[in-house]
């Protein structure tokens, strides 16, 4: 077949999918007000995880997976937006946050981002519903929990309802065409130590500059000549002027950052979930060790397990655990109920769709 038939069939389709996805999207219409005369969440994690699965299942190809992911991801966020415009906090810089790439990424383009100074500005206006939802970071495969978050978790009434788990690669980012070019490098101390051997192989002979930002350092770099940022590829919607000459130059290039959202809902059991509970143990010998035996014995899987002192109380402490399962499920609930009696406090900080994809 000729390259003009290819492209005018190819033409064919894509009108084919326009008017298809115009059709969805009145269908969207009409559950948003369906969902509006009830107060139901506009955000449903369970309905999010079942499309995906079996839109997953069907695909022949050569459509891949990841690319089938992308389209989706935006499909639903422009049908969030149509039936009402979420808001979800982060903290970190408006440009440079990871947080911010992971809220998009989880929830498409057609959210409004808001950066957030502190985590307990996120988790106070979650609670108080001031905003939709929140995204914040939980742990990093190389170094471990993030305790802030886990503090914030013991008194707030903020509810994980869905997690991301995201690989952020760093690029070297300048107005220059080749590395060899480049005589300046302003980092922040955290760059300098995640891409260090690189550097130190490819750009021994530039001035190193710290930073404390990375937005500081790419205006750094947009002012001086010969100059370079290094900083994760989103960074550059940010900062248009500044391209990437050179991509991955981090030290461990499977680092992965497991990121929660949070919110005020519940979702409903999906067979594939994840449990997040905190409590406090009684003071006495072997109290730990019981508390772990009721999910033995029902065969649940746990996780991640962390412990975080309790503030105003000495040598007492909170220990954190993520469960395989919905706490909705029989064998949750028989655990659960042993477990109540060997604790001082016990709180379940969320049941939500388990994610084993990385963005």
């Amino acid at each position: 077949m000729e390259l003009d038939k290819i492209r005018t069939e190819i033409d064919k389709i894509d009108e084919q999918i326009l008017n298809l996805l115009n059709e969805r999207y009145n269908y969207v219409k009409e559950v948003g007000k369906w969902k509006k005369s009830r107060s139901h969440e506009i955000y449903v994690p369970e309905r999010e995880k079942k499309l995906l699965s079996k839109l997953e299942k069907i695909n022949t190809g050569p459509l891949q997976t990841k690319v089938l992911r992308a389209i989706y991801r935006e499909i639903m966020s422009g049908a969030l937006a149509l039936e009402h415009p979420l808001t979800i906090a982060y903290t970190g810089d408006n440009a440079s946050s990871m947080a911010k790439y992971a809220a998009l990424g989880k929830f498409g383009k057609n959210v409004n981002c808001l950066p957030y100074d502190s985590l307990h500005s996120v988790f106070s206006d979650v609670a108080n519903e001031r905003v939709d939802y929140g995204i914040i970071p939980v742990e990093n495969s190389r170094d471990g929990v993030f305790s802030s978050t886990l503090d914030e978790f013991i008194t707030s009434e903020a509810l994980i309802c869905a997690e991301i788990n995201v690989c952020f690669h760093k690029n070297l980012l300048s107005r220059c065409s080749k590395v060899k070019e480049i005589n300046t490098l302003y980092c922040t101390k955290e760059k300098f130590e995640e891409c260090s051997v690189w550097i130190s192989r490819n750009l021994a002979h530039a001035i190193k500059i710290t930073v404390e930002t990375d937005d500081k350092a790419a205006q750094a770099a947009l002012n001086t000549e010969n100059s370079a940022v290094i900083a994760n590829p989103a960074f550059s919607t940010s900062f248009p002027r500044l391209h990437s000459i050179v991509r991955n130059v981090e030290n461990n290039p499977d680092n992965i950052t497991r990121y929660l959202i949070i919110g005020k809902q519940k979702p409903k059991p999906t067979g594939d979930d994840k449990t997040t509970i905190c409590y406090v143990v009684n003071n006495e010998s072997g109290a730990l060790c019981d508390t772990l035996m009721p999910f033995k014995e029902n065969n649940i899987t746990a996780t991640m397990f962390e412990s975080r002192p309790v503030k105003n109380s000495k040598w007492e402490y909170c220990f954190f655990i993520d469960y395989l399962g919905h706490c909705c499920d029989k064998s949750f609930n028989k655990a659960l109920s042993c477990l109540r009696p060997k604790c001082t406090s016990l709180k379940i900080l969320g049941s939500y769709p388990k994610s084993d994809d990385i963005l």
